[in-house]
């Protein structure tokens, strides 16, 4: 588990990180998003033992980063944006200096054929690195992090380089490692967090300003006052009925389904007309045949947040 409590980062004046707490569970998969500049790196710097923190807690499976650092990086896979790899080694030199480097205790041959094996880079295990794609060193920047079984996996933006059968392949491993591993997944690439997290923490200007499942994120920051209604009856007559209600601001007429419109209906904020246009509509003898409130997808999220709308579940 990774618990991050009242974490603060300053350098002068400037707050790069201003108390901040979250945790992952064990299993979970959490996607760490910010705009350039809110605090991400820092954090992750801090978490990984590369910088201190000026006060606050980082915790590794209970562990604190500052106060027994050596044995709370035994815990942590890191996978930096660059991978820190040694151009002039094979793959096969690389992962076994890691391993000596990581005091591993493993089996070492077993241990690094099934490494190789899981990420997909085992026919260029004797390669020079240098001569690889980026994205095949992607991949043993991704192995490395793996060497010595850590419970703590912390990825930046671990699909940089990769051509898109090759970002499912790594997406699809990185939700098997989340089954036993603690993940944290920052990425730049909102489908990406979308496709592989099981929880979502945003910070923006050093603060987060939100910590949730993208579902819930989705239903505290949209708003009962735009709907999506489709309704069967006479466009032009539907379309005036709808104006005619209360709170009513503005009807969009969307896409025709056989003898029904689908209608995007917006009431001024803070009210919630769907029971006003169901007895609206049923006096009337129109038949509504979905009615559902506008979902926000992971960018209008992102957008939202990140221009200063903290919400539920965030810290101010």
């Amino acid at each position: 588990m990774i618990e991050v409590q009242n974490l603060s980062k300053h350098y002068g004046d400037k707050k790069a990180v201003d108390n901040i707490s979250f945790k992952a569970q064990d299993g979970e998969i959490l996607g760490f998003l910010g705009p350039n500049g809110a605090g991400k790196s820092t954090t992750m710097n801090i978490l990984t033992g590369y910088i201190s923190s000026t006060s606050g807690k980082a915790m590794i499976d209970g562990i604190d980063i500052l106060e027994d650092p050596i044995k709370a990086k035994s815990k942590i896979g890191y996978l930096p944006e660059l991978p820190p790899l040694y151009m002039d080694m094979t793959v096969k030199e690389y992962l076994n200096f890691i391993y000596d480097l990581k005091k591993c205790k493993l089996p070492r041959n077993t241990h690094l054929k099934d490494i190789c094996s899981l990420v997909k880079i085992d026919h260029v295990y004797k390669r020079l690195i240098r001569n690889l794609s980026k994205g095949y060193r992607q991949r043993v920047g991704l192995a490395q992090a793996l060497v010595g079984n850590p419970n703590v996996l912390i990825l930046d933006e671990p699909t940089v380089g990769l051509d898109p059968k090759q970002i499912i392949e790594i997406r699809t491993l990185i939700k098997k490692l989340g089954r036993n591993h603690t993940v944290i997944l920052s990425s730049h690439i909102l489908s990406e967090v979308q496709a592989v997290c099981d929880k979502i923490v945003v910070i923006n200007e050093g603060k987060i300003v939100a910590d949730d499942t993208e579902d819930n994120l989705s239903q505290k920051l949209s708003s009962d006052h735009r709907l999506t209604v489709r309704i069967e009856g006479e466009q032009n007559k539907v379309t005036k009925l709808i104006e005619s209600i209360r709170d009513v601001e503005k009807v969009d007429i969307g896409a025709k389904h056989e003898d029904a419109f689908e209608y995007r209906v917006e009431a001024k904020e803070g009210t919630d007309i769907r029971k006003e246009l169901f007895l609206a509509c049923a006096k009337s003898g129109y038949i509504i045949l979905e009615m559902k409130s506008s979902e926000l997808t992971l960018e209008d999220i992102f957008l939202r947040l990140t221009m200063g709308e903290s919400i539920d579940g965030g810290e101010e």
